[in-house]
Formats: C-alpha cells, structure tokens, sequence
C-alpha cells in the first residue's frame, strides 16, 4: 500500500458542509457553488459536502430517473465547479446510474483541484430500517449496493470513503485503517432526526477513536420536503475523539472549517500503538480450525 502524499507535521484546511438539498438539481448546484466559493475565500482547500448533495426527491423512484453516470453533465458540472475553485470535492452520494434502469448506486464521489474524478466509492450498507415513529425506509428498493472498499491518497492524508448507514458497521473502518492505512474518514450522510438525535455524534466520535484518524461527517439537515427530514449537525473529528468544528446552528446552511494536522494522526497512534496490538484477526483465525 502507499504511503499519503502528505507527511507528518503538514497541515491542510477543511472544510465541511450543511445543507438542505431539494429536488431541484439547480437549485443545489446554485448552493454548492456558492459555498465552494465562499470557502475557498476561507482558505479552504477540500470541502466536503452531504450524501444526495445534488437531489433529494420527495416521490419513490425520482432519484432513479435523474441518475446519470459520473461522466454525465450533472457529475461534470461539479467536476468544472471544483476546477474553477481549485478545490478538492468529496461528493457523497451521488445518485449514479445503476446495473439496470429500475436501480442506481448511492456513489461517493472524490474531485481533485483540476476538476479529475480520482475515486469514487458505492455505498455498501443500504439503509433498509424501520425507524421508530412508523417510518420505514428501504432503500435498496431503488439502490444496488457497492461491494468494494474504497481508500485513496490525497494531499490531506489517505482518505477512507465511506457513506452514511456504513458508519453502523465498524468493521468498514477498520479495514479502511488497518487494511488500507486511512487517516481521515469520510463520512457524508443524511441522518433521519430520529437516528440522529440518538446515534449520530456518538457513532462518528466512536470510528475516530478505534480508528485514531479524523474524522470529516458532513450532513443534510432540516425539512427537504413534506416527507423527509436530515438531522444535520456536520462535524469534524481528531484522531483523539474531539469535536474540533461544527457550525453553531445544526439546522443551518454553511460549513466548519478545520485544519488537518497529520502528526497529530501519528502521535496518537504512536502512544496508542493498537495497530500492532490487535488480536482480533488471528482469534479469528483459530476458532475457525
């Protein structure tokens, strides 16, 4: 595996994004572009947006019809967004055209400063849940999911990408860290209110820890139409566990800024040394004997 583009003790600032999307692709580009803007005045240099960043549909099957492959005009548009802005993207999940017209892939989609696709990853935990208050959600009713673990080096560390009902699933995390050597985790969601309010900061503070790698969770939040409603609340995470940025309001349209400092990352690890500590592979090893 190699090794991140970026060397202990080199800092990189982040940004992570809070928004509503609608079903209006325009109308969200609109507000991407504009947040991109405006962080790349703040001296951002990779800027995370949410899971269903471009569209979020109020009818069943509306993201089906809309989706496109990565090479499609919607994809291509944020990939000139990002060039023009000299900026790295993560973009998750996009809704990219599925095996068969009745499907697509919930895709997170990684943009460098010059506007190049580097990776994308397509969700692997689709969130088929009951959630309490008589909401059901199904969603690979329309979504196939990925089969593939995704991490990629980057100027801001090695990143692990990952999307939203994956963060339920640690065992993800840990193959991005100690499989694919991750420093910082990627998590663009969009929380029900329900899951949120119990789960979701606790989740994200739990993957840094086990992890020790930071952690960037950007979110949907509020009202997106009568049906659907985001948590919100983007947050990113050190390797230590810490909120280290939020915005103030987790309903509000925005970003957080933080600086990614990679010694941190190594220090930690340094102290904590449990990737070469850990039992679990081999226990698993034996018992299967």
């Amino acid at each position: 595996m190699s090794s991140s583009s970026v060397s202990a003790g080199s800092q990189a600032r982040v940004g992570v994004v809070q928004m509503t999307s609608v079903g209006d692709l325009d109308a969200n580009y609109a507000t991407c572009s504009r947040l991109t803007k405006e962080a790349a005045a703040a001296g951002v240099k990779f800027l995370c947006f949410p899971e269903v960043f471009s569209f979020i549909g109020s009818k069943d099957g509306e993201s089906v019809k809309i989706a496109e492959s990565l090479d499609g005009p919607i994809m291509q548009r944020y990939c000139s967004l990002a060039n023009d802005s000299s900026m790295w993207l993560s973009l998750g999940g996009f809704q990219e055209k599925g095996p068969d017209d009745s499907h697509q892939y919930n895709t997170h989609v990684l943009i460098d400063d010059s506007g190049k696709v580097r990776s994308s990853y397509r969700k692997i935990h689709l969130f088929d849940v009951d959630v309490p208050g008589n909401m059901v959600y199904k969603e690979s009713r329309f979504t196939t999911a990925g089969d593939t673990v995704v991490a990629v080096d980057s100027p801001f560390g090695r990143l692990g990408l990952t999307v939203c009902y994956d963060l339920r699933f640690p065992e993800i995390y840990q193959c991005l860290r100690f499989k694919h050597q991750a420093q910082v985790l990627l998590v663009p969601s969009a929380f029900t209110k329900v899951t949120g309010e119990a789960h979701w900061e606790i989740l994200l503070r739990a993957r840094a820890i086990e992890t020790q790698c930071y952690v960037i969770a950007a979110a949907q939040a509020g009202k997106h139409n009568e049906k659907r409603e985001s948590y919100g609340d983007s947050i990113i995470i050190d390797p230590w566990g810490a909120v280290i940025a939020r915005l103030p309001d987790r309903l509000s349209t925005g970003f957080a800024v933080a600086d990614i400092d990679l010694s941190k990352v190594e220090a930690v690890r340094t102290k904590m040394p449990i990737s070469e500590q850990r039992k679990f592979d081999s226990i698993l090893k034996s018992s299967s004997l």
